[in-house]
């Protein structure tokens, strides 16, 4: 047994010696291969964009940003210039200039073909004439497009003295983001444009409008969104017809396809509506208009049709659909910037494990008659499965072909007080609903897509939408320690990285360490120094991380204001905590005073009211259609060892 651990041990060192010679640059996604090129090379301070007529408007903009945000003045020109550093933005085979570069230094184009994979790009950073190159060659002009998140972040330490590299890469999964499809308050024009900058640097490229509790998704579903909303209207998620042409555009800006989702509920299968595709196409048409180029269509949560017809309907108005979209816009010649992308069909049965093998093989059966371009969701066997093969494999068989995979995580719909903002396998043991002995496959086979349904949180959730992202490009990378660490950092910057982190194990209900020891002991020893060090350390903490309002930036402020009930909370905890320990103390070693015992009286009265405070809670919706209720609840961090830690020190005054 000791040899066998020796060699183990000997064969785990080669191979991690390997991946961290080739780990030039810490990049997210994490890059199926990084080849270290000889010398280093730092940009001239204007930098020449050189484009092929392949590489589109949105790539060349996306790429004057990135480089612009990191100092450098930019030129975007037909041919390079010797004297500056130049960014190839290419496609391969458009026999552009970019193009013929990668031929003329001989750029090996072999990813760019690997079977099944999608987005593929080849990047290159050499040292030529004495200033940094950089190649960006794609299978598409998106394809290029990805490799600039790869660029950006290798430019976030500096523009000088870069290792030269050699980046191929590709996604394991074709589309790859979010569903907004969760029961709550939808996010606010804001978040959801934040978000899609947050999906540009990190390679997603799907997010689906889906909201639950948007009445022009479901109530209303075939009503134009309006002119104008209230205040009031507007601080629960209601979008105006111009805030969705602005959502819109910000997508394409970040190239995120936006598909925006309607769910016509029973009246999509009742065989005496002989308009209901009319009706949709006539919204899809009004959301055409505001931009929209993909289209998605929910029957969930309705009820699971079993009778032969209504399965048949199903099928046959899902491929009108289709149909119907083809012909109206993807006709020969169209710009293909105006052309719609396949429609996102999420069915009544989207947990096979509702269904006999019998009755779930007749469902996706005549499901699988329906428009091959119709793309398909499942949850997998259950409503919170974690995405796997088998769950694939076992309807992809009776529908005969691949599905995209709707994974509730981290929604917290279900678990509204609840922050999911650990690590992915920490949030999988704090999700009552998942298994918590799940982890994601080395090789999720059979997915066409694989897209996140958030918590309420939206910027909140970014953690967990960073994991989705890095697993989705690159499944048998996945590291679920070295993840979050670069989680937290793409969520509130690498300067806050450390205070956050360090929050996370509180502002989660179930903390444990180090609270449960310290806690612990002192009840054991009445040694309140090192709980009170502990909780000056979590009130510094959320202090810092308040301080991320004032910082100017938009997102950070964004940040702040989706975790506030639950900061307000644990900062009031460890300030109470604190003082009571204090009073405490001064009561068992006899130096309390009247006045300490004035103050003692309103700590536990603080501590007795405590979970009534309303800047504690946070607004809620409850159903669909037209049973949409809106209430509030309250934020619930540290609640199984902090908490009940204060009523224990309040009896103790």
């Amino acid at each position: 047994m000791k040899l066998k651990y020796l060699l183990s041990s000997i064969v785990a060192l080669a191979i991690s010696t390997v991946m961290l010679a080739d780990n030039v640059y810490t990049i997210y996604p994490i890059p199926h291969s990084q080849t270290a090129l000889r010398g280093t090379a730092s940009f001239t301070s204007r930098v020449n964009i050189v484009v092929d007529p392949s590489v589109d408007d949105v790539t060349i903009a996306r790429a004057e940003q990135i480089l612009n945000e990191k100092g450098l003045e930019t030129k975007v020109r037909s041919v390079a210039d010797s004297k500056l550093s130049n960014l190839y933005l290419g496609v391969s085979g458009s026999n552009g200039m970019a193009d013929r570069y990668a031929s003329r230094i001989k750029i090996n184009r072999k990813a760019l073909s690997v079977k099944d994979k999608f987005d593929r790009h080849v990047l290159v950073l050499s040292e030529k004439n004495s200033h940094a190159d950089v190649l960006i060659l794609g299978e598409n002009t998106d394809a290029t497009f990805c490799g600039l998140a790869s660029l950006e972040q290798m430019l976030d330490d500096g523009t000088d003295n870069l290792p030269c590299v050699r980046i191929e890469d590709y996604a394991d999964i074709r589309y790859r983001g979010v569903i907004e499809g969760y029961y709550g308050v939808p996010y606010s024009a804001e978040v959801t444009k934040d978000l899609f900058r947050f999906m540009a640097r990190y390679k997603m490229n799907s997010y689906m409008y889906g909201a639950k509790s948007d009445p022009y998704h479901s109530q209303k579903w075939d009503e134009a969104y309006p002119d104008s909303i209230t205040v009031e209207q507007k601080a629960i998620g209601y979008l105006t017809s111009d805030m969705m042409r602005d959502i819109v555009s910000v997508s394409h800006e970040c190239k995120v396809n936006f598909i925006w989702a309607i769910h016509p509920g029973k009246a999509f299968t009742d065989p005496d509506d002989n308009v209901v595709i009319d009706r949709i196409m006539s919204k899809f048409d009004i959301m055409y208009d505001l931009g929209v180029r993909q289209f998605g269509v929910f029957v969930d949560d309705i009820g699971v049709p079993s009778d032969q017809p209504t399965l048949d309907l199903n099928a046959r108005r899902i491929s009108e659909v289709q149909e119907r979209i083809e012909a109206k816009w993807n006709k020969r010649g169209v710009n293909p910037a105006d052309t719609v992308k396949p429609v996102n069909f999420v069915p009544q049965l989207y947990a096979h494990g509702w269904a006999d093998d019998e009755k779930r093989a007749r469902f996706f059966n005549a499901l699988g008659k329906s428009h091959p371009s119709v793309i398909v969701y499942i949850t997998g066997a259950a409503v919170w499965t974690v995405p796997n093969s088998e769950d694939l494999a076992i309807v992809s068989k009776d529908l005969g072909r691949n599905l995209a995979w709707w994974w509730n995580y981290p929604c917290n719909d279900n678990d509204m007080t609840k922050l999911f903002v650990r690590d992915t396998y920490a949030n999988f043991d704090d999700e009552k609903w998942i298994d918590d002995d799940a982890r994601l496959p080395e090789n999720l086979r059979g997915a066409s897509a694989l897209i996140s349904n958030p918590m309420q949180q939206g910027e909140a959730a970014k953690i967990a939408l960073f994991g989705v992202g890095d697993f989705s490009w690159n499944n048998a990378a996945f590291d679920n320690e070295s993840d979050f660490k670069a989680a937290v950092k793409a969520a509130v910057g690498k300067d806050k990285a450390a205070d956050f982190e360090y929050l996370t194990q509180y502002l989660r209900y179930y903390d444990n360490e180090p609270v449960a020891s310290l806690v612990e002991a002192y009840k054991r020893d009445g040694n309140s120094a090192p709980l009170k060090a502990e909780m000056i350390k979590m009130l510094e903490a959320c202090q810092s991380i308040e301080a991320m309002e004032e910082s100017g930036s938009e997102s950070d402020s964004l940040f702040v204001a989706d975790i506030r009930p639950w900061l307000n909370s644990l900062s009031d905890m460890a300030f109470l905590a604190i003082e009571m320990l204090k009073a405490i103390d001064a009561k068992d070693n006899g130096t309390s005073s009247a006045m300490d015992a004035a103050i003692a009286l309103k700590l536990k009265k603080a501590v007795r009211d405590f979970d009534n405070d309303e800047s504690y809670t946070f607004n809620v919706f409850h159903g669909m259609g037209d049973d949409i209720r809106l209430s509030q609840r309250t934020a619930e961090p540290s609640a199984v060892i902090l908490r009940p830690f204060l009523d224990y020190l309040a009896g103790r005054l």
